[in-house]
């Protein structure tokens, strides 16, 4: 009995000790160090203009409209809903993927006044694994520079500028695709148009 009431006590040290320094002293020791070397993106990287915050550079979120670029289809909640972050689940042989991807791409062809037969990126017609990608590819972006410029009334060499200078590179030179952040571009094209 006495050596079990001994292995109790240590079992309870440990669990009290490994309480405070996982639960307590790293977490704390890991926000002063996010707060004090990057605080922009230690608190989720957003965007605010005229002390309105417009939305977080790392969030996906809907825009509409043949001014707007249009992001990603979203599979989160009803749309762009971080709190239901998260893909759609159906797999290349479910019908009603097949349904949604093949109404995307002539939602997509319409929007954008592409020909029937012409392809279309796979990133404008499928929603990414957590539904809130913020970024499109270049390839879709210049899909939709016509559109966009038509309907601000500007050139499109100046909206191919814009989408240039907001361009970002494969992460480390090798990982992903080149890409844009939407919200950012958007919100570009907006500070333009004042």
């Amino acid at each position: 009995m006495k050596n079990w009431m001994k292995e109790l006590r240590i079992a309870l040290v440990a669990v009290l000790c490994l309480t405070v320094l996982l639960c307590g002293l790293y977490p704390a020791a890991v926000w002063v160090l996010a707060q004090g070397l990057f605080p922009a993106k230690a608190n989720g990287s957003l965007i605010a203009r005229s002390g309105i915050t417009l939305g977080s550079s790392l969030i996906g979120q809907g825009f509409s409209g043949p001014k707007y670029f249009h992001p990603r289809p979203s599979a989160a909640g009803q749309g762009y809903d971080a709190v239901r972050s998260g893909g759609s689940n159906l797999g290349p042989t479910s019908k009603r993927l097949v349904d949604a991807v093949r109404q995307r791409v002539a939602s997509y062809k319409a929007d954008n006044d592409l020909p029937p037969d012409s392809a279309v990126p796979a990133d404008a017609v499928t929603a990414s694994a957590s539904g809130l990608d913020p970024h499109i590819s270049l390839e879709n972006a210049r899909l939709q520079v016509p559109r966009v410029a038509k309907a601000r009334g500007m050139s499109e060499v100046a909206v191919q500028q814009l989408l240039k200078a907001y361009a970002e590179g494969r992460d480390l030179g090798v990982l992903g695709e080149s890409r844009v952040n939407v919200l950012l571009l958007n919100l570009a094209l907006d500070g333009m148009s004042k």
